[in-house]
């Protein structure tokens, strides 16, 4: 009993020191995420106007810019999968890989090849594994992203869909060309609801989530100077990175919210286990004491027995 009773004290130890993790990490992850949504509301606006600058230009101008001009036929399609850095965070990537997989598979079935760029050690590391190819990744930085990210990310998925050359700033490396690019991130709805979500990125798909314009509402008439391609070429950019900054912003939000309540979920459950070990710790204590008192009572009688035949 005694090396069962030590064992349960050893397990309880251990419990009680991942408690102490898994809560600190709550902590941190809850100090986080108001942050990460301050953030995310603070860029809306930006990405609301831009919507409604793009739309009218797109509206108003009858220009056809290649980024958004349909293709006749689509035969190749990249898919940017923003994932987390780090787990624990629940079921927060697979989730969004679960959604990109389903999207890769429609455009499979539509014929098309699929070319995966991902944000995220933990897409990286599920695509690697399965020895499937990603042509770029990009890692360290899920849980605090910044502009110069989504800048970079925007410059390669534009260069790449407009002729499929040299995305870096340098014009060293070469990306494949599409005819369509597809963002799969996770939007944050609330604290207990982040949704992976599927959208179009290229060709542009100006009415899209919760930035777009009302369907109803008269957009501003524009003079556009010195054209309106010359505009589209400044806007369509600065458009399509704002959505992936936007995404970034999301996913993170979306990341810390989901580690939160895992981790919750982990500090209730190291909770119980303690409770659980605590229980049966004393009831082998009580076991070992109550056999101690039987062998000192067995014992007792037998040496009363001895001494009644001496006599």
């Amino acid at each position: 009993m005694a090396v069962s009773l030590r064992e349960y004290r050893a397990r309880i130890k251990s419990t009680e020191s991942m408690k102490k993790i898994t809560r600190a990490m709550e902590l941190i992850a809850a100090s986080r995420i108001i942050k990460a949504q301050q953030r995310a509301n603070a860029a809306a606006p930006y990405a609301r106007e831009l919507t409604r600058a793009v739309s009218a230009v797109a509206t108003y101008s009858n220009v056809d810019h290649a980024l958004t001009t349909e293709p006749e036929h689509a035969e190749r399609a990249a898919v940017l999968v923003i994932t987390s850095d780090r787990g624990l965070a629940g079921a927060y990537s697979s989730s969004v890989l679960r959604e990109a997989e389903g999207l890769v598979e429609k455009l499979r079935a539509e014929g098309k090849q699929v070319d995966v760029y991902v944000s995220g050690r933990k897409g990286e590391a599920f695509y690697r594994f399965r020895g499937r190819d990603v042509v770029k990744a990009w890692t360290g930085h899920s849980d605090q992203p910044s502009y110069d990210i989504a800048r970079e990310i925007g410059q390669v998925l534009i260069s790449a869909f407009l002729s499929g050359e040299g995305a870096a700033e340098d014009g060293a490396d070469e990306f494949p060309a599409v005819d369509e690019v597809h963002l799969v991130y996770t939007r944050f709805r609330s604290m207990l609801v982040q949704q992976p979500t599927a959208v179009r990125l290229l060709p542009l798909e100006v009415v899209e989530g919760v930035e777009a314009p009302d369907p109803d509402e008269v957009l501003p008439l524009y003079d556009f100077e010195p054209s309106g391609e010359a505009v589209l070429d400044a806007l369509l950019p600065q458009y399509v990175q704002s959505r992936i900054w936007y995404a970034l912003l999301q996913a993170a939000a979306s990341e810390l919210a989901a580690r939160q309540k895992a981790m919750k979920s982990a500090t209730d459950n190291a909770q119980e286990l303690i409770k659980k070990y605590t229980r049966i710790a004393n009831q082998a204590r009580q076991a070992g004491i109550t056999q101690e008192i039987s062998e000192i009572v067995g014992g007792v009688n037998a040496l009363a027995d001895a001494n009644a035949q001496n006599d």
